[in-house]
C-alpha cells in the first residue's frame, strides 16, 4: 500500500534547516518507515508560482538541450524530480554511491504541506520566509536518510555526533579567459573575496578566516586550521548535531561568531561523546573532524568534480550565450575589437562543444555548493566488526565509527549563469575596493606616524 502523508502526520516532522530551494525536516515520530529519515520539501519562489503551469516540463528548452543525454531528467514535470534524477544519474556516479543518497519520493497531501509550513514558519529565518513559501502544488516530498545519524537511528545508550561542512570552491582558477580586471581571482579564493561583499552588505558580522584551500590541501595541519576557522565563524558553513539535534551553528541562515558562551554550551554537550577535561573536549572534537576529513580522502573526489569548471565563469558565460542563441552581452560591453581578440575562439566552437562547457560548469557549480556530512559514534576498540570506517583519536585514546555523505547536490539552473557572472563581478569589485581602502588607510597612518616622529 502506497504511503501518503496527511495533515495528521505533520506534527511528527520538525524543522532541521533549509536552503534556497528546499525545506529540510527531521522525523521525531515512531513509525519504522520514517525513523532515521529527513524529508526535503520543495519551496516555490513567489514570483514563479503562477508561471509553473506554462511549461510541460521542469526544464527550459535550452536546459533540455544541455541535459539531452538524460532523458528522464529532461522529461521531468517537476524541478525537484529533475534534481533527484540528476543526483542519481550524474552526481552519484561521480562521487560514488557510498557517499550519495538520491532519496525516494513519497506522496504528500496539500493539507500536510500547508500544516507543516504553519508549524515551522516561526523557526525559519525571517529572510527565508519572505523569500519563498512551501510549494503546496507539489504532491510529493523527497525522503532521505538522516545523515546526522547512523541508519538504525539512536539505539539505547548510543550517542552520535555529526558535523555538516559546506566546503565551497577548493581551487584557484587559471583560465586564460579571466579578464585582466579580475586577475585577483587567480590569487584569492572566491570564498574569501565573497566575505568582503557579505560584510559590506551586512550578511555577516565578521570576516571569516576560513580558506577552502586549507580544507582541500591534503595537509593535516592545514585541514585542522580550516576546521578551527569554520568553528570560530560558522556562518552558514559549519553545523554540529548531537543525536540528530542541532547543538552548534545556524538552522536556515548564518550563525554568529563563536563566543565563550557558545563554546561553553558545546563543551557541555560533548560530555559523554568526547573525553577530556573542561575546555578541551571541543578541541579534541575538532581534531577528530580534521583527522577524519584527512583520512577519508573525500575532498580529493570533490575537488576533481569542482575542477570540471576549467574556464571559470569568465569563459563559460560566452558558451552560454551561444547556446541560447543571443548576442553575447559580455562581448557587447567590451567592444568589438577587444572581444574579438580575447573571446573569438569560444564563439567559434561547435554547439556540442559549447554544451559540454556549460554542462561541466553546472556540475562543478553543484560540487562547489554542496555540503559534507560526517557522523561519528564511539566504539570500544578499533575492531573490524563494524561495517563502517574507523578512526582513532590519539588525544583521548578513543575509537569511533564514522560515515561520510554529500548532501545538497541540487541541479543548478542554466539561467543562473547570468547571475553567477554578475555576482562574480560584484564580488571582485567589492574585494578590490576593500584592499584599496586598506592600503590608503595604511599609507595615511604611516604618513601621520612619520610626521609625529619629526
Amino acid at each position: 500500500m502506497e504511503v501518503v502523508l496527511e495533515k495528521k502526520d505533520a506534527a511528527e516532522w520538525v524543522y532541521r534547516g533549509e536552503g534556497a530551494a528546499n525545506l529540510v525536516l527531521a522525523y521525531i515520530g515512531s513509525s519504522p518507515a520514517f525513523i532515521g529519515k529527513v524529508m526535503r520539501i520543495q519551496k516555490a519562489a513567489k514570483r514563479n508560482v503562477s508561471e509553473r503551469s506554462s511549461s510541460p516540463t521542469a526544464l527550459s528548452m535550452h536546459e533540455r538541450l544541455v541535459w539531452k543525454d538524460l532523458e528522464d531528467v529532461v522529461t521531468s514535470s517537476n524541478r525537484e524530480l529533475a534534481s533527484q534524477l540528476y543526483v542519481k544519474h550524474v552526481m552519484t556516479p561521480l562521487l560514488g554511491p557510498k557517499f550519495v543518497d538520491s532519496g525516494m519520493r513519497v506522496h504528500a497531501s496539500r493539507e500536510f504541506l500547508e500544516t507543516v509550513e504553519q508549524n515551522v514558519n516561526c523557526q525559519r529565518p525571517a529572510s527565508r520566509v519572505d523569500a519563498a513559501k512551501v510549494d503546496t502544488e507539489c504532491d510529493y516530498v523527497l525522503l532521505m536518510s538522516d545523515h546526522s545519524l547512523f541508519p538504525s537511528g539512536i539505539q539505547e545508550g548510543e550517542t552520535c555526533i555529526s558535523v555538516e561542512i559546506k566546503p565551497k570552491c577548493g581551487f584557484l582558477p587559471t583560465s586564460k579567459y579571466i579578464d585582466e580586471g579580475n586577475a585577483i581571482k587567480r590569487r584569492i579564493t572566491r570564498f574569501r573575496m565573497h566575505q568582503a561583499l557579505k560584510l559590506h552588505d551586512g550578511e555577516v558580522s565578521e570576516y571569516s578566516e576560513y580558506d577552502p584551500l586549507d580544507l582541500f590541501s591534503g595537509s593535516k595541519d592545514r585541514i585542522r586550521k580550516a576546521i578551527e576557522d569554520l568553528f570560530a565563524t560558522p556562518q552558514n558553513n559549519f553545523r554540529v548535531f548531537l543525536n540528530g539535534s542541532l547543538i552548534f551553528g545556524g538552522l536556515g541562515g548564518g550563525a554568529a561568531s563563536t563566543n565563550l558562551v557558545i563554546r561553553d554550551k558545546v563543551e557541555t554537550a560533548l560530555k559523554g561523546v568526547i573525553q577530556g577535561s573542561d575546555g578541551f573536549r571541543t578541541v579534541n572534537f575538532l581534531q577528530l573532524v580534521a583527522e577524519t576529513v584527512h583520512r577519508s580522502g573525500v575532498m580529493d573526489q570533490l575537488l576533481e568534480i569542482q575542477k570540471l569548471d576549467n574556464l571559470d565563469i569568465d569563459g563559460a558565460i560566452h558558451a552560454y550565450y551561444d547556446i541560447i542563441s543571443e548576442p553575447c552581452m559580455v562581448c557587447t560591453g567590451l567592444g568589438k575589437d577587444k572581444a574579438s581578440n580575447r573571446y573569438s575562439s569560444l564563439h567559434s566552437l561547435s554547439l556540442d562543444e559549447s554544451l559540454k562547457i556549460v554542462k561541466d560548469f553546472l556540475i562543478a557549480a553543484t560540487a562547489k555548493d554542496c555540503s559534507l556530512m560526517i557522523s561519528f559514534r564511539p566504539t570500544k576498540d578499533g575492531s573490524t566488526g563494524s561495517p563502517y570506517n574507523n578512526v582513532y583519536l590519539e588525544s583521548t585514546n578513543q575509537f569511533y565509527d564514522y560515515k561520510v555523505h554529500f548532501i545538497d547536490l541540487d541541479l543548478k539552473s542554466l539561467k543562473k549563469l547570468e547571475e553567477y557572472y554578475e555576482l562574480d563581478k560584484k564580488i571582485v569589485r567589492c574585494y578590490n575596493e576593500m584592499v584599496e581602502t586598506k592600503e590608503r588607510l595604511n599609507k595615511t597612518t604611516s604618513t601621520e606616524a612619520c610626521q609625529t616622529a619629526d
